[in-house]
């Protein structure tokens, strides 16, 4: 797969202060790209520059293989963290004069509108004035602004703010399609849980520095302790936890069951199967619950920032 954007070795500082330092990533062709760092990390600047609303001081980015200019500006949408519609205009003339700015007919802009209104089940918000919208109503409004020029590269930061369940869980799907449909996506958020949902690949910035990154698959495989959480009925509780412990590593582990069974957390060595762990306990019981502890990129997240 190609990238469709390259960032090389880009540092931006404000007087004294280093908001990105030599920081480098790519972000291939009909992916998920999750940005990902705590408040500060520099993952805004970086947003800022590829958008081109300020200039790297040193490095260089490549959409598709061309140096930034200012003609990529129609192959970027951007939905930024604080949003920016004019409050007391109605939807369709604001719709209309901000799909217009993104080089779409007013024609064309009109048939792609209707097909998004009646995607996103807005199609009776036209007259309204934005001030008369919930801040997720408006939210559905900046988010097709954002995708209707049908741009090559989608910035998403903080798409779901603001939204219930239900519609965030509509966007998102809306965000799936995009992709499998050829659009690449850059995805910045603080919900780790939609990261596991959306994200094939994640970029970690902290302190302006790049500390993690590659496929979220080969992440969570890095930070995996071959570790399993297990539940199993026996009457002899304590002597198969003393047999356990003479064999692995073992703590206690908290999860839901119905039943009264001994819950272990079994670390296994290199050298240890899991098909053999699991022989080994249904001699002795009655297994309810068997599964290996992948790591959250929550849990990644924590446990990166604060090794670093």
């Amino acid at each position: 797969m190609s990238n469709l954007l390259e960032v090389n070795g880009v540092s931006k500082n404000y007087g004294d202060f280093t908001a990105l330092n030599n920081v480098s990533l790519t972000v291939p062709k009909g992916s998920i790209y999750g940005l990902l760092g705590p408040n500060g990390a520099g993952k805004t600047t970086l947003i800022r520059i590829i958008n081109q609303i300020t200039m790297p001081d040193s490095g260089s980015v490549f959409l598709d293989g061309t140096a930034l200019s200012s003609n990529h500006i129609k192959d970027i949408g951007y939905l930024p963290e604080e949003r920016g519609l004019y409050k007391t205009m109605k939807v369709g003339e604001q719709v209309l004069y901000l799909a217009q700015l993104k080089g779409l007919s007013k024609a064309e802009a009109k048939i792609r509108l209707k097909y998004w209104f009646e995607r996103l089940e807005i199609g009776d918000w036209w007259n309204k004035k934005i001030q008369e919208l919930s801040k997720g109503m408006a939210q559905k409004i900046q988010f097709v602004v954002t995708v209707l020029h049908n741009p090559k590269l989608l910035i998403f930061d903080e798409p779901f703010s603001g939204f219930d369940p239900i519609n965030a869980n509509l966007i998102k799907d809306q965000i799936l399609q995009l992709r499998n449909d050829g659009a690449t996506v850059i995805f910045s958020t603080h919900r780790m849980e939609s990261v596991e949902e959306l994200c094939d690949d994640i970029t970690l910035i902290h302190k302006s520095n790049k500390i993690l990154d590659g496929k979220l698959v080969d992440v969570k495989r890095q930070f995996k302790t071959n570790t399993y959480e297990v539940g199993i009925s026996i009457q002899e509780k304590s002597s198969l936890q003393q047999e356990l412990s003479q064999k692995f590593q073992i703590a206690p582990a908290n999860f839901k069951t119905l039943g009264d069974e001994l819950k272990l957390n079994i670390k296994l060595s290199e050298n240890d199967k899991a098909n053999d762990l699991l022989s080994f306990l249904t001699s002795r019981g009655d297994v309810s619950h068997f599964v290996e502890l992948i790591p959250s990129v929550n849990d990644i997240f924590i446990q990166t920032v604060k090794n670093n």
